[in-house]
């Protein structure tokens, strides 16, 4: 088979290989559309994991089963999949310790494009199809619909990671398709005033759409202090990470009041320490938390993300902002999704 593959750190190239078998409990995937995300440029061209030779990218896709093993009930040739980026190994430790995303080894439920071959290839393997894989329905296109395999669930873990309540003051730091779903999580979850840090204009229009009251254009001047400003001085309850650098939960940690949270899902590919100011933090003491973490995966979560759309409660139009036709096409989307000219929000390859 063929797949669009890191070949080392800084560069990437088509490869062919041996379609990968399927084992008892797992399912074969050919891709219906693909999206290629920020992490895919961390990946390759920051080297944030490490060197990876001739591994397939790709972790986000909508797919049709091709094979399944003996022991899988719910799922058949032919029917059409919602694929998360996390496929957890569900009889693991970790996962029955409530972080599936971890069994393994820190990060080791990020399978594709990290430990085994992405889904930029024109086959992928997905372990333990029951309980990774989901139905697509049929209300739903298939290119929005790879916005629920990353996308959705890593934003809404933002809001969930900052724990965010009814009528609380929510800054989201970084507004791109990642940061866009944590704006739409926790308005979704009930917050008053959110905050919407970024500069590219679809993006603030698309912010405004999913919730935000505010905008923040970080060239504009110091973020904490535009926040200190709308806020009269007070903060934020809550701030949502889905952008910027090792130095920005300085800033989260600056703008937040005592007893509010920080939910971190920002993938941070370059630097060595995380900064944290001492005297902001309360000296250690300020009940200023920092959470932070890779989103579930998992059969259940896509289903009831996929719910949301189904009732209209979550529109993905917005964040598919250039579509491509034909798999050959996966290469040139990255590179786009690299480039990040000014209209771009995500690229979508539909097969």
């Amino acid at each position: 088979m063929k797949g669009l593959a890191m070949k080392r750190i800084g560069e990437i190239g088509w490869v062919k290989k041996e379609a990968p078998e399927c084992g008892p409990c797992d399912a074969l995937v050919k891709p219906l559309a693909m999206a290629p995300c920020t992490s895919d440029i961390h990946t390759v061209w920051e080297g944030a994991i490490g060197e990876r030779t001739d591994m397939i990218l790709g972790h986000e896709a909508v797919g049709e089963v091709v094979e399944v093993g003996p022991m899988v009930k719910d799922f058949k040739p032919g029917d059409r999949v919602i694929v998360p980026a996390i496929t957890p190994d569900w009889m693991s430790v970790e996962a029955q310790a409530g972080f599936g995303m971890h069994s393994g080894g820190m990060l080791a439920g990020w399978k594709f494009s990290n430990f085994k071959d992405g889904v930029f290839g024109e086959l992928f393997h997905v372990n333990e199809a029951d309980g990774n894989l989901a139905l697509l329905p049929d209300s739903i296109d298939v290119a929005e619909a790879t916005m629920l395999c990353d996308m959705v669930p890593t934003g809404f873990h933002a809001a969930e990671l900052a724990d965010v309540k009814l009528g609380d003051t929510v800054c989201c730091i970084g507004i791109g398709p990642v940061g866009l779903m944590a704006v739409a999580g926790a308005n979704l979850m009930g917050a008053s005033h959110i905050l919407a840090v970024g500069s590219r204009p679809n993006c603030v229009e698309a912010a405004k759409g999913y919730g935000a009251t505010d905008t923040i254009n970080y060239k504009e001047g110091d973020i904490v202090d535009q926040v200190m400003e709308k806020t009269d001085g007070k903060g934020v309850d809550k701030v949502c990470i889905a952008g910027g650098n090792v130095e920005t939960m300085d800033q989260a940690i600056r703008m937040l009041k005592p007893g509010g949270k920080v939910g971190n899902v920002n993938y941070l590919g370059s630097g060595d320490y995380v900064i944290v100011p001492r005297v902001e933090w309360g000296c250690g003491m300020s009940h200023k938390f920092i959470h932070c973490g890779l989103m579930p995966g998992g059969r259940l979560r896509m289903e009831k993300l996929a719910s949301l759309v189904e009732v209209g409660k979550l529109d993905l139009k917005p964040l598919v902002t250039h579509t491509f036709k034909g798999f050959d096409k996966v290469e040139e989307a990255l590179l786009l999704m690299k480039e990040k000219p000014v209209d771009l929000i995500k690229p979508v390859v539909v097969v």
